[in-house]
């Protein structure tokens, strides 16, 4: 007995010393560096992710709820490899900045499906593990979490988090972690969106100072060829990742990393919807980037994507779009325009249209689907007037949006060819442009040894007060590097190198 603790001492102290030396040795700087790693995307992975969104409206709650989006972690492209317990224990786990918990499969995890197809964690393994217990349960749109609280030490890159508090999960019911290729999340977000007041990993490393800078930072490799997927660095930002100077912009609401927002430009033109401002969220969860739909359907016009016709939208231009039009050029407040032609039942005042979801992939929703249509179409008519376009023209324009709504798995497809055609378009961030040509908004996916071209905006629709928002995610976050600083509570956006 007394040999096996001397031997299990011994190579305690083996591994600490091994982190010790290789923190020093790799980050001279007094950065901590984690490799990511890339997948590639395909068409499957993208369409088994839809399974779970058309159930969920990406119910994002005021800070303190106990539910958190799952955003297409299935499609999500980067990942690493944390440890946990001592000695460490590996876990792919995704790094989303659009959750606050870690949470892993428990050995003890007997009758989910998804933990036979992961690593688990056995905490009789560990000699650090200490005993929570607090039983706790995580609600997505497509399904839920559930398992209970320990604590142990977490490994990221060569740095030690000690006993940190995290999730055993005992059940994973839903399609979308069966087929993951990831074991676990590690959030990143804030505490105030954290399940059971666990503090988030970078809180942790605040409390036991072991950052330089209270900061961390993205670096997604968009090049398709790389080897290396990019790197996520704790305690500052790495000068080769970005060119020239970050914009900064503070956070506007805690829990998501969640800023102000202004218009998103089609070759410098406004698309109207945001022009006075929309929320935005920085989520490294999501390969995808996420509007509202009108602005998403004008997006797909301007870049020839196909999608499904809407009769419902249609249907609104055709009987509504004259008189839509009159009340614009008679000044009426927008937010009252489909009220008083009686599509909607609020007056601008409050939410036009409590629960608003994307018009497409919902059944039965009746007049909520002509009340979207209308607000889509107060949008882009307005868009219209200010360019001084004839009331022909107009008509005609909203028609052909009403063709190019997203289709009801969310992407949509593109010429491959045409690429080179397509405009730029541009994010107003602290009343900066951050543009995205057609090479880094369009998506290649692989299906059975062919290149497939999609859009990389999809539609998602958030009613005030919470939004209009979108979800900035690695498409984004691909083009521009992005430093996460929650020592001064703000975002910060580059060119990434």
């Amino acid at each position: 007995m007394m040999r096996r603790r001397q031997l299990l001492l011994a190579t305690a102290c083996l591994w600490a010393l091994s982190c010790a030396s290789l923190l020093r040795a790799s980050t001279p700087d007094g950065l901590l560096r984690v490799s990511l790693n890339k997948n590639k995307l395909d068409r499957e992975a993208l369409a088994a992710a839809k399974v779970g969104r058309q159930h969920d409206s990406r119910r994002l709650r005021a800070a303190g709820g106990d539910e958190v989006p799952l955003i297409d972690y299935l499609n999500t492209q980067y990942f690493g490899v944390i440890g946990i317990g001592t000695p460490p224990q590996n876990f792919t786990v995704i790094f989303d900045t659009g959750s606050s918990n870690l949470w892993i499969p428990s050995s003890k995890c007997y009758f989910s499906i998804a933990c036979y197809f992961h690593h688990k964690y056995k905490s009789s393994k560990s000699s650090t593990y200490k005993s929570d217990g607090e039983t706790c349960k995580i609600t997505y749109g497509s399904g839920s979490i559930s398992g209970f609280f320990s604590k142990d030490n977490v490994l990221v890159g060569d740095l030690v988090v000690k006993s940190q508090k995290f999730i055993e999960t005992t059940r994973e019911p839903s399609f979308s972690f069966i087929l993951g290729k990831f074991d676990g999340i590690l959030g990143l977000g804030y505490p105030e969106i954290s399940v059971g007041k666990a503090p988030p990993i970078w809180q942790s490393m605040e409390e036991q100072k072991l950052l330089k800078d209270n900061v961390f930072s993205f670096w997604l490799n968009r090049n398709p060829d790389a080897s290396s997927g990019g790197e996520l660095v704790f305690g500052g930002v790495d000068p080769k990742h970005f060119k020239g100077n970050h914009t900064y912009v503070p956070v506007s609401r805690k829990g998501y990393w969640q800023f102000n927002m202004g218009d998103l430009l089609i070759d410098g033109h406004s698309t109207g919807f945001c022009a006075k401002g929309c929320a935005a969220i920085a989520d490294s969860g999501t390969s995808l980037l996420a509007g509202p739909t009108a602005i998403v359907a004008q997006v797909n016009h301007a870049i020839g994507a196909e999608g499904i016709i809407s009769t419902e939208c249609k249907e609104v231009v055709s009987q509504y779009g004259e008189m839509i039009l009159n009340l614009l050029i008679a000044q009426t407040d927008p937010q009252k325009v489909c009220s008083q032609i009686g599509l909607c039942m609020f007056d601008g005042i409050q939410s036009v249209s409590e629960g608003i979801e994307s018009v497409v992939g919902k059944e039965n929703l009746g007049s909520d689907v002509m009340c979207t249509a209308c607000q889509m179409a107060v949008v882009w008519i307005e868009n219209q007037l200010r360019e001084n376009k004839t009331k022909e023209i107009i008509l005609q324009y909203a028609n052909q949006l009403c063709e190019r709504l997203p289709s009801p798995n969310g992407e949509s497809t593109v010429s491959c060819h045409q690429i080179s055609k397509m405009p730029n378009l541009s994010f107003t961030i602290a009343n900066k442009s951050f543009t995205l040509t057609p090479e880094q908004y369009i998506v290649k996916l692989e299906q059975g040894g062919q290149t497939v071209c999609i859009s990389g905006f999809m539609a998602f629709d958030i009613p005030p007060p919470r939004g209009p928002l979108w979800i900035l995610g690695d498409v984004f976050m691909g083009a521009y590097h992005t430093v996460f600083d929650f020592g001064k509570d703000r975002i910060g956006f580059a060119e990434s190198a």
